[in-house]
């Protein structure tokens, strides 16, 4: 079969960087390349011909013309209309299939492009984008749309297939909230707080024939796992350097795909070594972590949303002596080599219905940095770059480095003879283990710990722990360490206050006392 044409439109260099992540994508995507073919007029050479003319002919010869529209008009041509606008004339004269999609709100854009939007609008139906994640995710979805259309897809892509045997009361409307909520605090969501969710999965792209989709059941569902059993994530962890019995710690996580990422970072980071200073210079101690929370954040997110999920396989977090690993079911993109990886690239998302929700919370920073932001933060405290491998799946590797964090606070780590000398703002990591065996947690331990550093409300304690939001088992340890009478509400009164904190109490202070007075 000969491939599709598609025109993206607009020579404006408002939108140079987004058409040719737009570009590579399409080029990049395992199947949309089989199907399309890409035309962006900076690919084309000098020629000895005019260039509206030239874009003219290619709408012609294109079967599809995707129309990506913003606040410039651009400069009127020969019949008085910019390069865009004689685009869009020239595909819907001879009939093309016309993708649109417009950028941001109606305000600031110049009068013309408003008329042409408001032309296009009284035409078909257009999708309006904030970033060249929205666009791309946009885009993949109207492909796939047309490719069903035409009957050209015997299956399609995992994301954008219906779930079997859900229905919209599959969906949980509180993960939907929580969803919207987070996306307006993060990237300026446009819908109102209160949309209800089919509108938001409608949004999103995430329903088809009325039904949810794959990625709406991923990301949304109230037991994703009843009907993708393989989307669980196990993490273990291991005092060795190996795989070996008995596992000291072994969790299976459940849930909706931001469940499992706050999951398996939690389980993470209150496993590695937390180093807390002195309150010398602020009146917030200075904490660490041995690996930043951002790098294992990143692992964590780009193998839950990359992954292949016709596999039958699970993400594994396993944490070693040494390292981290992170390892999911997948591969890279035909057109990235591990060591294309390093340097800049484009975004190829395995999946892009579910990156998408995962971008507009932030979830994932920006399309297709993250890798090049792990080596960057990586070195910025002096820890190994990640190390990379596609063996049975696609495994991420972080060293670790526990002394980092000691010097992150101020802490030294040997003293002018050369002896090993453990910094004064260092809360030895033996009594973190011995509270750990003493509380039955090692999330509720670190609590402990960072508060016995002073008043720390659950918002502080989450941004001290490195967790993106207060989790819920975030909320279950610190009323366990409340029943135990390990800490107390600084306004019992006002339980519900948002001014809440938590301290330690006398029994709390006596705990760590004595724990810590045991012999080394």
């Amino acid at each position: 079969m000969s491939q599709i044409r598609i025109f993206i439109s607009s020579v404006q260099k408002e939108f140079a960087q987004e058409r040719k992540a737009l570009r590579d994508f399409l080029r990049g995507d395992p199947l949309l390349r089989r199907f399309f073919d890409v035309f962006l007029f900076e690919d084309v050479p000098a020629k000895d011909r005019r260039a509206d003319e030239l874009y003219l002919d290619e709408v012609e010869r294109s079967a599809i013309y995707i129309g990506i529209f913003g606040n410039e008009y651009g400069a009127p041509g020969r019949q008085g209309f910019s390069p865009t606008h004689e685009e869009y004339l020239q595909a819907t004269k001879l009939q093309k299939h016309r993708l649109i999609f417009v950028r941001g709100a109606d305000g600031g854009r110049h009068p013309r492009m408003n008329a042409l939007i408001k032309e296009a609008e009284s035409q078909l139906v257009r999708r309006r984008f904030a970033t060249a994640a929205e666009l791309i995710s946009g885009v993949y979805a109207s492909l796939i749309d047309y490719l069903d259309d035409k009957r050209l897809l015997r299956f399609g892509p995992f994301d954008v297939s219906i779930c079997e045997d859900a229905t919209l009361k599959d969906i949980s409307v509180s993960n939907v909230k929580a969803f919207l909520k987070l996306a307006r605090e993060s990237r300026d969501f446009p819908l109102k707080a209160g949309t209800d969710a089919q509108t938001v999965l409608s949004h999103l792209r995430l329903l088809k024939e009325g039904r949810p989709t794959n990625a709406a059941i991923l990301l949304f569902g109230k037991e994703p796992q009843r009907f993708i059993y393989s989307s669980e994530v196990k993490c273990a962890h291991f005092h060795g350097v190996q795989v070996q019995k008995p596992i000291p710690s072994y969790q299976v996580y459940k849930g909706s795909l931001f469940d499992l990422v706050d999951q398996a970072i939690s389980f993470v980071l209150s496993r590695i070594d937390l180093a807390v200073g002195t309150r010398a210079a602020s009146n917030q101690a200075p904490v660490a972590y041995e690996i930043p929370p951002e790098v294992i954040r990143e692992a964590v997110v780009n193998a839950i949303a990359h992954r292949d999920y016709t596999c039958n396989g699970s993400v594994q977090v396993m944490l070693f002596s040494d390292r981290l690993e992170v390892w999911n079911p997948g591969s890279l993109p035909p057109v990235l080599t591990l060591k294309s990886l390093l340097k800049p690239h484009g975004s190829y998302p395995h999946n892009p219905l579910i990156a998408e929700p995962l971008y507009l919370t932030k979830y994932i920073e920006r399309m297709g940095t993250g890798i090049r932001d792990m080596v960057d933060r990586c070195r910025a405290v002096k820890l190994a770059d990640p190390e990379f491998k596609q063996t049975d799946g696609f495994v991420i590797t972080i060293r670790r480095k526990p002394e980092q964090a000691f010097k992150a606070v101020g802490g030294k780590t040997a003293d002018a003879t050369g002896r090993a000398k453990r910094p004064v703002s260092r809360l030895e990591s033996r009594l973190e283990s011995r509270l750990e065996s003493r509380l039955e947690s090692a999330l509720a331990a670190k609590i402990l710990l960072i508060v016995q550093n002073g008043e720390q409300g659950k918002a502080g304690l989450a941004s001290a722990l490195g967790h993106k939001t207060v989790s819920g088992e975030l909320h279950k340890q610190v009323k366990r360490l409340q029943e135990v009478g390990a800490i107390e509400m600084t306004l019992p009164e006002k339980p519900n206050s948002r001014l809440q904190k938590y301290r330690l109490t006398q029994k709390g202070k006596v705990l760590i006392a004595e724990l810590a007075k045991e012999k080394m």
